[in-house]
């Protein structure tokens, strides 16, 4: 009934909001906004950091614009998701089940757990093997790589980060203080990411070499005139793979499961429609891009350099990404400890993230209220993840490439659902678009699966081959 009551008092709010002055608008926005920061969090975990980390160390700036290129792809069609959610406030999965196809919907639900079990197991690898490299710094000890010590010493920070991770989500189960809670709590930690790349890119700016901000801002530019008109995507199969996973991890089959789920969570209802877009746009757009394009520049203007490409070199994990930042001239405050920082932040607001998304699907699947004890336990089925710490040096980094490739290959099959259910006038009803809204709806979704699929098909054709 409190909730209920925070709810209304939250919808009377936003309805008065029409008589308020623009500064007054945003800043009510800005404070309710949640849904588009848990996105942006579960975007910006493992697969984003290893995207940025070989786009910028192999290809330099070249491939700055495709991160926001592929967020905005991801939003029109989580804008018309959530259009679609608010409107109707059905459960995304049983719309896609009794609109569109009961495959559809478990193929969805069903892809979406597998792939945020595999990409659990990355995320406290990264979080454990820098969180070790952070303590080794800053007390000058050094362990023997796969040592019975660091094994365990890497199985009992996974285990830390665990706990904190599942007290985190435990509070999203109970009710609007735990909601906002954790969604406080979230944007904090995207923010620190955020802070922590921007102090690493001030740092190098201010080297000798420094950075050259033309070359950075021609790379946020998807062709080039130079030697004639060409579109700025790499030919060669390395590129092509960096590439689609940069695609790859701005938006996950996971996260369009999610995104839905979030918004009923809050109570939010038809008259949020313009929230959640603005939520989009500030919560994940903007947050991303500006994290995964540090990234990048500090990975293009530090480890891109001729002796590095010329040696081959086809892996680079976070931890020797730090090490050579460091070696560029960077001190270790900056190049370990800020770095690093960051990194872990990303990992571990990834594993959160990953628990809450387990925990919706699990309970659709078995037709469970997302609330109490059993929602709890639907949160767990990732926790064996935690042995990625130990595991994932023996998988190789590049494990995180095809993965994300792999998770692409699925999206198109949520994207098309979405598509169907806003055309489907026995779902929407009286509030289906129609006459010009659902033309430009249409063509705008049309351009995001199609364009989604050429990078699933370029995927297949050009670098599937080379993993067998």
């Amino acid at each position: 009934m409190k909730n209920e009551t925070n709810i209304e008092k939250e919808r009377q709010e936003l309805l008065s909001l029409k008589n308020k002055s623009l500064p007054t608008r945003l800043k009510w926005y800005f404070s309710k906004s949640g849904p588009g920061w848990m996105q942006s969090a579960m975007t910006l975990g493992g697969g984003s950091a290893m995207a940025a980390l070989f786009s910028g160390a192999f290809l330099k700036y070249q491939l700055l614009w495709v991160q926001p290129v592929a967020m905005l792809i991801g939003i029109t069609m989580l804008s018309a998701l959530s259009f679609q959610t608010l409107t109707r406030g059905e459960r995304p999965f049983y719309a896609m089940k009794k609109y569109v196809s009961p495959a559809v919907a478990w193929i969805w639900v069903i892809f979406t757990l597998i792939t945020t079990m595999i990409w659990h197991f990355p995320q406290y690898a990264i979080a454990s093997g820098m969180s070790l490299d952070l303590l080794e710094e800053i007390f000058s000890f050094k362990l023997a790589p796969s040592s019975i010590q660091q094994t365990f010493i890497l199985l009992v920070i996974a285990f830390i980060i665990f706990c904190v991770a599942a007290t985190i989500v435990w509070n999203y189960g109970k009710g609007s203080k735990g909601v906002t809670f954790f969604e406080n709590t979230i944007k904090s930690i995207v923010w620190f990411i955020i802070i922590s790349f921007a102090g690493v890119v001030m740092a190098e700016g201010l080297t000798n070499e420094g950075i050259d901000w033309g070359e950075v801002l021609s790379g946020f530019i998807p062709f080039s005139f130079k030697n004639g008109f060409h579109w700025n995507i790499p030919s060669d199969t390395t590129g092509i793979s960096i590439f689609i996973a940069s695609l790859s991890a701005a938006v996950g089959l996971n996260m369009t499961f999610l995104f839905g789920y979030s918004f009923l969570k809050k109570g939010w209802t038809k008259e949020y429609t313009g929230l959640a877009n603005f939520d989009l746009i500030t919560g994940m757009l903007i947050p991303y891009t500006l994290a995964t394009s540090l990234m990048i520049i500090a990975a293009g203007s530090t480890l891109h350099t001729q002796d590095f490409l010329d040696s081959n070199v086809t892996n680079i994990s976070p931890i020797a990404a730090a090490s050579m930042l460091e070696a560029t001239g960077l001190p270790p405050i900056i190049s370990r400890v800020i770095f690093g920082l960051g990194i872990i932040a990303m990992a571990i607001n990834a594993i959160i993230l990953h628990m809450v998304v387990s925990g919706f699907a699990v309970c659709e699947i078995f037709k469970i209220e997302p609330t109490g004890w059993k929602y709890r336990m639907a949160t767990l089925i990732p926790a064996p993840g935690i042995f990625g710490a130990i595991f994932w040096s023996k998988m190789g980094t590049w494990i995180a490439i095809p993965t994300s490739a792999i998770a692409l290959i699925m999206l198109p099959i949520a994207y098309i659902g979405f598509f169907l259910l806003n055309n489907s006038a026995a779902y929407l009803k009286e509030d289906m678009p129609r006459g010009r809204k659902r033309f430009i709806w249409n063509t705008a979704m049309i351009v995001a699966i199609a364009i989604t699929l050429i990078c699933v098909a370029f995927y297949i054709i050009k670098v599937l081959p080379t993993y067998f």
